[in-house]
């Protein structure tokens, strides 16, 4: 009897594994069945997170990305009598009221184009020349050439040795218009000289240099002989 009993229980019990693993009810299935989409819905989701924060770091387009602001046009008038002055190969480097006078004016120069044995910084010019437009005519009224010189002479502290090179620097003052620093070279090396500086005197009306504080000006000097001093 015992055994009988024990030998039923052990199919019983053989027969309620097999079904739990081999066999879905309805409910099973079901709850399977909705699985699947919860599953693929939270996949698209991730893509979805995952795509957002890619698109943070990718370079805006070129119509939203900031642009240097073009090079002013140099009007035609200015780049014939720059030319006309200083020969084809001039470059206006600024126009305007440079001296806040109210007039017209153009610097431009000849500018030697940066090679291997010319690396020094700035812009480096043989001539360079400051015109003015006074009723309709273009008239120089400062040029740096072998020497610096206006409409009576010789600038103050010009060299008494010619110049074949200066590197030039310039910046527009709100107030004081155009600043002009010219620093003589010798051959392809930096001489390590002081730059002279050049603006507009009100008081006399033209471009004259002005002393080593750069706040007072210098009188010309008629001839080169009567020329200051040699740059120390």
């Amino acid at each position: 009897m015992e055994k009988i009993l024990h030998s039923g229980c052990s199919c019983a019990n053989q027969a309620g594994i097999g079904a739990s693993f081999h066999r879905e009810g309805p409910g099973v299935g079901a709850a399977r069945r909705r699985c699947v989409p919860l599953i693929f819905s939270l996949s698209l989701l991730s893509l979805a997170f995952f795509l957002t924060g890619c698109g943070a770091d990718t370079p805006k387009p070129a119509s939203q990305a900031e642009t240097k602001p073009a090079e002013p046009v140099v009007p035609e008038e200015i780049q014939l009598a720059a030319t006309s002055l200083l020969g084809s190969e001039s470059q206006v480097l600024a126009f305007g009221d440079l001296a806040k006078n109210g007039k017209q004016e153009f610097l431009a120069a000849n500018v030697v184009p940066k090679t291997p044995t010319n690396n020094l910084p700035g812009t480096i010019v043989t001539r360079a020349v400051v015109v003015e437009n006074t009723d309709g005519q273009w008239a120089e009224v400062l040029r740096c050439d072998e020497h610096l010189k206006n409409q009576k002479g010789y600038l103050g502290l010009t060299p008494l040795a010619s110049v074949t090179g200066w590197r030039l620097q310039y910046e527009q003052n709100n107030e004081k218009g155009l600043q002009l620093y010219f620093t003589p070279l010798k051959g392809t090396t930096d001489s390590h000289i002081l730059p002279i500086g050049v603006r507009w005197n009100p008081a006399t009306k033209r471009y004259q240099s002005l002393d080593r504080t750069y706040e007072h000006f210098l009188l010309e000097s008629p001839s080169m002989q009567d020329a200051r001093s040699v740059l120390r």
